[in-house]
């Protein structure tokens, strides 16, 4: 049986695709190839990598990709985790099937460290709870 290659898209490929492409790894657990790329590169967010690593998982080798990278590869999920992205998504020819789902963006947090934290972690365990019924329900 053939892999299936899922693409993850946000605006700045630095914090909500980021973790998603850490969860639906964990979940898929090698039973497909996962990406994640933004319609812009902003970098990884520290704060991505401090609140993923809380749950175990370490994204601080990921790096931030532009969509445009992926062009030649034939996705059979894109998975758009913005509504900015989904407004600017670029035409995957093929078989690409799109889902969508607007996470609020942890990097706009404002307040207190620890408010800014658990802004983080509150859009965490809605990325880790989509992408566990994701994978149960498509791999």
């Amino acid at each position: 049986m053939e892999t299936k290659k899922i693409l993850v898209l946000c605006t700045g490929n630095s914090c909500r695709s980021q973790m998603a492409e850490a969860y639906l790894r964990h979940f898929a657990a090698g039973k497909a190839d996962i990406y994640s790329a933004g319609v812009e590169t902003h970098g990884l967010n520290p704060m991505a990598i401090t609140t993923m690593l809380e749950d175990g998982l370490d994204i601080s080798g990921h790096t931030s990709n532009h969509v445009l990278e992926y062009a030649g590869i034939d996705f059979d999920f894109v998975i758009t985790v913005c509504d900015h992205a989904r407004e600017r998504c670029p035409l995957f020819p093929g078989k690409a099937k799109k889902s969508h789902h607007n996470f609020p963006d942890p990097a706009r947090a404002s307040g207190t460290a620890d408010e800014i934290a658990q802004q983080f972690r509150a859009t965490r365990a809605l990325i880790k709870d989509y992408c566990r019924d994701f994978v149960q329900q498509h791999l």
